[in-house]
């Protein structure tokens, strides 16, 4: 019998749909390469999806349960760990599941606030300065982002922790009344009990966080997927060396961050002083 990898189902969705599928195959008394024939991908597929390297289709998850003998198990399973996602741009959809079910999220915003906590004018305003972007394409698309907020009005909503550059309280986008509107609803936001916000001042210079925004999805404690923003468009990944450096990143940029009620001074100033 295949010697069963060392894999922690709680680690993630993921490392949950990899130990199951590994398991109703080890009780088929099928191989790697027996199960690959069967369904028509290849043994390489396999060995990926089990030790959660990648994510299969759910074409995959079907012809898993038939070939099992199970009745939709596999193709339920797939559903909970990959359900399908808010209407987003292709290479969101991933991340966009992801924010739906992490128990945790941190945010790195250096050039805008982070979409979990905009605002309806701010983040139209952001998308409609889209090159080519049509004015359809705007509203779907903010209709999406607005959906993906409501994550946080949930009972089991999760732990947002949003670092915001000093620099992003003062970028006029879309001018006064939206700033001033967007501003006032991260002090709102404060006031959520799973929300932290803090600002990075100018004179921490932040270098190290200056390359890119990001975000770092965690699962009871466990970072297991981020989402690393660039042009023309981001990608989210599970590389663990990644993680590792963007965790540690996070770590660095809140040390040099103001804590929450100083962070609330700051942005009832800018306000004060900017943008009423």
């Amino acid at each position: 019998m295949t010697r069963m990898i060392d894999i922690d189902p709680a680690e993630s969705p993921r490392a949950r749909f990899a130990y199951e599928l590994r398991r109703h195959r080890l009780a088929a008394r099928l191989t790697q390469k027996q199960l690959a024939r069967k369904i028509g991908f290849s043994t390489s597929a396999v060995a990926m999806v089990e030790t959660s390297k990648f994510r299969p289709s759910e074409r995959f998850a079907e012809l898993c349960d038939e070939v099992f003998g199970l009745d939709g198990v596999v193709t339920r399973l797939y559903a909970e760990v990959w359900p399908p996602p808010p209407p987003v741009p292709a290479h969101f959809r991933d991340w966009a599941v992801e924010e739906q079910r992490a128990t945790a999220l941190r945010f790195w915003a250096p050039m805008l606030v982070p979409g979990m906590v905009q605002t309806e004018a701010y983040a139209r305003r952001v998308l409609a300065r889209l090159p080519g972007v049509l004015e359809d394409e705007v509203e779907q698309r903010l209709a999406a982002r607005m959906r993906r907020q409501v994550v946080l009005s949930r009972d089991d909503a999760p732990v947002v922790t949003a670092l915001i550059d000093e620099g992003v309280l003062h970028r006029p986008v879309g001018g006064p009344a939206v700033m001033r509107g967007q501003l006032e609803h991260l002090l709102a936001m404060t006031r959520h009990p799973r929300v932290t916000i803090q600002i990075v001042p100018y004179g921490a210079e932040a270098l190290s966080g200056l390359n890119g925004a990001y975000a770092i999805a965690e699962m009871r404690g466990n970072p297991y997927v981020v989402r690393v923003e660039s042009q023309p468009s981001g990608r989210t990944v599970s590389d663990r060396s990644l993680i590792a450096d963007l965790v540690n990143g996070f770590d660095a940029l809140r040390a040099d961050a103001y804590p929450q009620h100083l962070s609330i001074s700051m942005i009832e100033e800018v306000v004060r002083q900017k943008w009423t």
